[in-house]
């Protein structure tokens, strides 16, 4: 499973730095990197203190994609 976010676009509308959004959800700066170049997979109660910084719904944020198996 593969998760994609849209992080780094809700960041921009609003103007808030890596380092901000980390401080309001309670992780690292490199935490919100990993998340937005898809290096880590959120556990589902970071993805919901990421969507309520946003006012926007988990699925809004984050989009999962499932692999396919042989």
């Amino acid at each position: 499973m593969r998760v994609t976010s849209r992080i780094r676009e809700y960041r921009a509308r609003t103007g808030m730095k890596q380092e901000e959004l980390a401080a309001l959800v309670g992780v690292r700066r490199e935490t919100i990197g990993n998340l937005e170049n898809g290096r880590y997979n959120p556990s589902l109660a970071l993805a919901w203190s990421i969507a309520k910084v946003f006012g926007v719904t988990i699925e809004e944020i984050f989009t999962v994609h499932e692999e396919k198996r042989p």
